[in-house]
Order: C-alpha cells, then structure tokens, then sequence
C-alpha cells in the first residue's frame, strides 16, 4: 500500500467551514435553485428540498468527508484504503474524472457570468428590453472568441488560487470571497424587500401549493438537494482529506449545510422580489439570469449598480465551486504522481481548459454538432451531472455502509475522544437507516428517472 507524504491541512475549522460552503454555494445555488422553484411551485418545492436535504444531503456529506478525514488521501486512496482494493480504488478514481469534467464545462457558464459581469459595468444592459434580451445572450454566447475567451480568463483565476494551496489558496481566499458573497447577498435581498410588488415574490417563494408539485417536481427537488452539497464528484471527500483527525465531523458539517441553504432561500427571495416588482414571468427557466434580470435591472434606479453587484456574487460563487472541483484531481496528482502542487494545478487547469473548449463552441461554431439531437455541452453536461455524480454518492454510501460497516465507520466519529456512536444514539440511528437505506434508495431513484425507467 502507497505511503503518503505529510497532506496540507486546514487552519481552522471556520476554514474548513468557509471553503466547503464556497464549494456548495455555487451555481447550483445562484443560477439553478431560484428557477427550479419558480417552475415547480415556490414554497412548497423548497419544503420538499428541505426534507431530502435532511434525508440525503447532510448525510451523505457527513460520509464523504469521513472518508476522506480517515484515509488522509485523495478519492483514489480513499476508496482503496477504506475498501482494502484496488477495485474499490477505481470508483474512487470515477468521482475524479467527474468532478474534472463537470469542472470543463461548468468553467463555461461560469465564463458566462464573468462576461456578463464585464457587460454590466460597461452598462450594455441599459438599453435590453423583453424583446432583446435573449437575442443578446445568444449573441454573446455564441460567439467563440467571448465564450472561449471568457473560459479561458475565469480558469486563470481559479488556478492562481489553487497554485497556493490549501491554506495560502482555498482557506485564505474562502474566508474573503465567502464573506463577501454574503454581504453582497444582503444589499441585493434589502433592495428587493424594499421595491413595489416584493410581497408577490415573497408570497411566491412563501406558499405552500403542493397542487403544483408533480412527480418530476418532487425529483427534481431530490436533485437538487443532493447536488447543492457537491456530493459525488470527490470534491467533500478530498477537501475531507485536509481536516484533522481530531475534528468534530457532524459539527463542521452542519453550519456548510445550513449556511448553503440560508443562502439558496436568500438568493431565491432577491431573484422573485426583484422579478415580481417588473411583472414578468418567475419561471423562465435556466435563462432567468441572462434574459430576465438584465431587463429588471435596467429598470431599476441604481440598475447598474445592483446590476453589478449581482454579477460579483455570482461570479464568486462560481470561483469557489470551481476550485473545488478541480480540487480532486490536483490531489490525486500530489498523492499518486508525486507532482508539485504547481505542476498539478497547471496540467489540471490546463486540461479542465481544453475539454471545455467543445462546451464553450456548443452554441456558436459547434451548434449542428449534435448526437441524439443534442449539442456536446448538453451531453457531457447531462451524463456527468445526472449520471455520475449520483454513481459517485451511491458508491460512498456502499464504501461506508457494507464495505467498511457502519459500526466502524463511527469508531472515527470522534466527538472529545468518545466514539460517536455512544455519545449520540439518537443521531447514530438517523445516520444509519439514512446512509444505509434512504439515500442509497434515492439515488436508486434519481438513477432510474435518469434512464427513462421510473
């Protein structure tokens, strides 16, 4: 069995904290939770969210950063320690290659918000209307120099934060950028409370129409609660990987969780006060962002200004989610390969910048490139995120539930040198019946949904 250097380590629990919540907090949360709710009934999908989160998300989290915590090692060595072969060290390698192709082509949307960062402090939003707003998001996108332009310039400022490692890199710059975000947030959450019409868009996100939900709703809040935690992709296990052996784990779990779903209801209540107070459509889709806002802010006194401070937070969000993703891979390279993190990140981004290329000419040079009807970006997209991430959660929970057992598993659930499972039964059982059972039977589920069988 490989012996493994000394492993960078966090600071401090708050960096832990600060950096899994940046992970977390990304465009899932931003982009994708504000219009999954207004497509599938506002309050009441965020009930279900709630639940499944509870069901899923916060153990499943708790599990993969034990992993990590007791191995000392990334994914690969992970896997292959707890599970005591070589095959197991394989599925800890599929989390890797996930989480390094979601990083490719979520660096290409992340592109995006930085273009549109850029545009909102020239001010090209002053002049977009309903009708012009879509055709300018097409534009743009579609247009390589822009999207591989912008591709290119967000994965520089992932891997100059990356290059300085654990503590210098994603701890130090966590701890500004998370901060930020939140401050940010406020200002954005204030001017929507304060506008005409807000009270729609908090009775909106407030309401409990459970009439609205429908069977692919309800899988849809599932997903959501289980992707919002970048669960699945090696990112919790690894960042698991730098935390001390002496770490209360469910302690440093639970503030990512509810600090990750404080801020997915924050950006929700900016997004529809802000929609409603402009009378236009909540469920708009993925393009929310790029179509509908645009048009508010540039109705808005002080447009540019909010305008920009969105962007920012988006931007951050997305920097944060990114690192972590490439995060991964850059430790499999130092753990297996002996790599400088240097020389890591620098192949690491590289790649990550090369395969994103296709996703980034997707809607421009590459647009008839299809299969099945569908673009490159909408392929490598949909079987990594719907696919593989969930193979790559259901794989930790099989790891910790039948391969390395439950009982042991707690052995390293140290709360003050008291095994876990003595000191608190009743979180034992819920943790059990859910890693063993439930979430293991969701993502059965979602799996299923996926290939057209349930």
């Amino acid at each position: 069995m490989k012996l493994y250097k000394q492993r960078e380590s966090w600071n401090s629990r708050i960096g832990f904290i600060s950096a899994a919540l940046g992970s977390a907090v990304g465009l899932g949360s931003i982009w994708r939770f504000p219009y999954v709710v207004g497509q599938n009934g506002g309050g009441a999908f965020i009930l279900l969210y709630l639940i499944f989160l509870a069901l899923i998300g916060f153990p499943i989290l708790i599990t993969e950063i034990l992993i990590g915590r007791t191995a000392q090692s990334s994914p690969y060595g992970a896997f292959r320690t707890i599970g005591k072969s070589k095959y197991w060290g394989y599925l800890g390698k599929v989390t890797i290659i996930t989480g390094f192709i979601i990083s490719s082509f979520y660096s290409v949307i992340a592109g995006w918000m930085l273009g549109y960062l850029i545009e909102a402090i020239k001010g090209s939003f002053s002049s977009i209307d309903g009708n012009s707003a879509l055709s300018y998001f097409n534009s743009l996108s579609s247009s390589s120099i822009w999207s591989v332009g912008y591709h290119f310039l967000f994965l520089v400022i992932c891997a100059s934060i990356l290059f300085f490692g654990v503590r210098k890199g994603i701890e130090a710059k966590s701890k500004i950028m998370m901060p930020l975000l939140m401050i940010v947030l406020l200002i954005l959450v204030v001017k929507g409370l304060t506008l005409p019409s807000s009270s729609k868009g908090l009775k909106f996100m407030l309401s409990l129409n459970f009439k609205d939900i429908t069977p692919a709703g309800v899988l849809i809040a599932l997903g959501q609660a289980f992707f919002t935690l970048s669960l699945g992709q090696g990112t919790m296990i690894t960042y698991g990987s730098y935390l001390s052996k002496g770490e209360d784990i469910p302690k440093s779990c639970f503030p990512v969780v509810l600090l990750n779903t404080l801020i997915s209801i924050l950006v929700g209540i900016a997004v529809f006060t802000i929609v409603f107070s402009a009378d236009l459509n909540a469920n708009s889709g993925p393009t929310l962002i790029f179509e509908t806002l645009p048009i508010v802010f540039s109705k808005m006194a002080f447009g540019r200004l909010l305008s920009i401070l969105f962007f920012i937070l988006v931007v951050i969000a997305a920097i944060t989610s990114e690192i972590s993703a490439l995060e991964p891979v850059i430790s499999y390279f130092i753990d297996e390969k002996d790599y400088s993190r240097h020389k890591a990140t620098i192949i690491a981004s590289t790649g990550a910048f090369l395969i994103g290329i296709p996703s980034a000419l997707s809607f421009g040079l590459l647009k008839n490139f299809t299969i099945f009807k569908s673009n490159f970006f909408d392929i490598i997209s949909f079987f990594s995120v719907n696919v593989f991430v969930p193979l790559g959660a259901l794989f930790a929970c099989l790891l910790v539930a039948y391969r390395w057992k439950i009982k042991k598993a707690f052995e390293h659930l140290k709360v003050k040198d008291i095994a876990f499972i003595h000191s608190k039964p009743i979180f034992s059982v819920y943790f059990k019946i859910s890693v063993k059972y439930i979430a293991s039977v969701l993502i059965l589920f979602i799996l299923l949904n996926v290939l057209g069988i349930f």
